[in-house]
């Protein structure tokens, strides 16, 4: 399908004009022209203010998984210890991402419907383990859930953890996003999500702390970190930079600043609070448990019993409406509505309600 008529997929999310124009341009080499350096410069500034961080950001041509291994590549030698604070697929995938690179992880696993808490069991894993990084993920996407970062950030300062990694690919532009505050060495962000452009890019932002264990660890690679610590000053990139995928995330960043951030925050709240009062009312259940913190980007939603889930699909798609899946332990289980970025449109909640409500009406 060519184009969703009610397109609810949590990402790739709709791209508006705005950012497809960006790919119709006839840029010159990225490595030559200053333009291109400039558009870097202010697309960095940009990201900055999203993610309230002074730290640097390092813009990398590849979707947002490649900003997850560059991070851990870049920051981890074998046998560093790891500790990875699970909720959700992707906290437990972290987890195996970082074995796979050698290093020696611990984790703490919670319930996939579930979100960050009992801080005690965490900070006796803190000082037990004694970890080189703390891995979480902000936005649990699968799970439809956000878990809270400030009480986390505070026990890696006590406890004078070297590096916080956190994944906010489905989160950054949705939610209020406090890096400098939350003490984030590694602020993961990907193009695909609420900034509404196509999944060519994903970004880094990098703490001073960060760069030394960077420098100190050496690592060389297409996904390598290293190289960007200077590449703006010297005007010298690793590979040739994608130059409409910086000019997309350029006019992105552009479209949230410019409707304000509280404003974003608010419109993504009310389409989330929206949609997930009134799918109860009508019959459905949300996946997280009652004490867990719903994302307001994604919402997850049981399967009913009464149908599996291609059957659910099938109905949904012929009445224009599609959505995601889940994956791992629930898949087939779990369907998810991803409110993000344009997606995050009362006009698009209304017809998602309807096509819900006429679903369940017959099963």
């Amino acid at each position: 399908m060519e184009k969703y008529p009610i397109p609810m997929v949590p990402g790739p999310i709709s791209i508006p004009e705005e950012i497809q124009k960006a790919y119709l341009n006839n840029f010159g080499s990225s490595d030559m022209e200053p333009e291109f350096l400039d558009l870097y410069h202010m697309t960095e500034i940009n990201i900055q203010r999203l993610l309230n961080t002074k730290n640097q950001v390092a813009i990398l041509t590849g979707e947002g998984m490649l900003g997850l291994w560059s991070a851990l590549k870049s920051a981890l030698l074998p046998g560093d210890r790891v500790l990875a604070i699970a909720t959700g697929v992707f906290g437990y995938g972290v987890a195996e991402m970082a074995k796979a690179i050698g290093a020696q992880v611990k984790t703490l696993g919670f319930a996939y419907n579930e979100t960050i808490h009992d801080f005690e069991t965490i900070e006796k894993a803190i000082i037990e383990f004694h970890p080189k990084m703390i891995t979480v993920i902000h936005c649990e996407t699968p799970s439809g859930t956000l878990n809270p970062l400030e009480k986390l950030s505070e026990l890696k300062i006590k406890h004078q953890v070297p590096l916080l990694y956190v994944d906010m690919v489905a989160s950054i532009g949705g939610v209020p996003i406090l890096v400098d505050d939350w003490h984030v060495d590694f602020a993961l962000g990907g193009s695909q999500k609420v900034l509404s452009a196509p999944a060519d890019m994903s970004f880094v932002s990098i703490s001073s702390a960060a760069w030394n264990v960077i420098e100190t660890v050496g690592y060389e690679g297409y996904d390598a970190l290293l190289p960007f610590h200077h590449a703006q000053e010297n005007f010298y990139f690793p590979y040739t930079p994608h130059w409409h995928g910086v000019f997309a995330l350029n006019i992105a960043t552009k479209l949230l600043l410019n409707e304000g951030l509280q404003n974003v925050y608010t419109r993504h709240q009310m389409v989330a609070s929206y949609i997930q009062e009134q799918s109860q009312r009508i019959g459905y259940e949300l996946f997280p448990a009652h004490n867990a913190v719903l994302s307001p980007t994604v919402t997850a939603l049981k399967v009913p019993e009464s149908v599996t889930w291609h059957e659910l699909d099938h109905r949904f798609r012929e009445l224009g409406l599609v959505v995601g899946g889940s994956y791992g332990p629930l898949t087939g289980k779990v369907f998810r509505l991803g409110h993000m970025g344009t997606q995050a449109n009362m006009i698009l909640a209304h017809q998602v309600i309807d096509v819900l409500n006429k679903t369940i009406q017959t099963l």
